[in-house]
């Protein structure tokens, strides 16, 4: 097993650690009690399982640059996005159990929750269309800003400067896709403290994106539109 193979694994353990902790910890904080409990349409439901799919997959992808370069300040931002994106799936993972909700909604469609009114009530919005469920890596419609299958093999396969550029370049799109998704929580959950988490990502991603538009830059390249 490679040692990517291997940071992905610990990539898991670490989220389902955390994910334990998030249920611990709000269970005692008094946070959700106070809100009225999800229901599984819920925009709080939906965004917890979509963003969670979301951040697994920029999880990978940094795990796959920092083996991909000896750049510094890239495997230091890619260390970074990994690490906080992983503990931030394991606040959404915990949630959801605290909910006594399923991680996976089968009959669900990504992103119908951008849609959904205060009753939990969706129609399908059209925003991501479907994904194979849970992982992210279908070459179909995703949910906004991520990659598909076939540029994160194309990551896998380059080194060095090459593989900085595609990782910041599909880091910049799947952040932005990202920064949407957070503010339609910030719009439509109801749980105060994952709309505090969703404003959290607004803000650090909006952060990183221009930290990775200059280090494009730095390297003879763009983002792409």
């Amino acid at each position: 097993m490679t040692r990517t193979h291997w940071a992905a694994v610990t990539a898991v353990v670490l989220a389902l650690l955390f994910a334990g902790a998030a249920t611990v910890a709000s269970a005692g904080d008094g946070t959700t009690a106070a809100d009225r409990t999800p229901t599984g349409a819920s925009a709080d439901a939906g965004f917890a399982r979509d963003m969670s799919v979301h951040h697994q997959q920029a999880v990978e992808m940094s795990f796959v640059v920092r083996e991909r370069t000896e750049n510094d300040e890239v495997r230091r931002l890619a260390y970074d996005i990994a690490n906080t994106q992983a503990n931030q799936r394991g606040m959404m993972l915990g949630w959801l159990d605290l909910w006594g909700l399923p991680k996976l909604d089968a009959d669900a469609e990504p992103m119908d929750w951008m849609s959904a009114g205060a009753d939990g009530a969706s129609g399908h919005s059209g925003h991501g269309g479907g994904h194979e469920a849970g992982d992210g890596d279908g070459d179909g419609p995703l949910m906004p800003g991520m990659a598909t299958k076939a540029e994160v093999e194309q990551l896998s396969r380059l080194s060095g400067k090459q593989a900085e550029i595609l990782y910041l370049q599909l880091m910049i799109i799947h952040h932005n896709g990202g920064i949407a998704m957070a503010k339609g929580c910030v719009d439509r959950c109801e749980v105060r403290v994952e709309r505090d988490l969703a404003q959290g990502m607004v803000d650090a991603q909006a952060s990183e994106v221009e930290l990775m538009v200059n280090m494009l830059r730095k390297r003879g390249a763009q983002p792409r539109t």
